[in-house]
């Protein structure tokens, strides 16, 4: 029995929706060193980002609103 190798593991589940940028070339080396760094692909470090300040927002927001309802400690 034959194996294939496993595709490569990406943050990116399937049944996403797709976007598309357009980035400066200079921008896109720095996002390819980021990304080398970790081991990742720029796609998945693109991503993680974009999750991570995403959950800062929401997080800042929750502590904001907590704030407000119990005041400042």
């Amino acid at each position: 029995m034959t194996r294939w190798p496993e595709p490569p593991r990406t943050l990116v589940c399937m049944g996403t929706s797709v976007l598309s940028l357009r980035i400066d070339g200079e921008l896109l080396e720095r996002l390819r060193h980021h990304a080398a760094k970790r081991g990742m692909s720029v796609q998945d470090y693109v991503v993680q980002t974009l999750i991570r300040d995403d959950f800062d927002e929401r997080f800042q927001t929750a502590v904001e609103e907590t704030e407000k309802f119990y005041g400042r400690t």
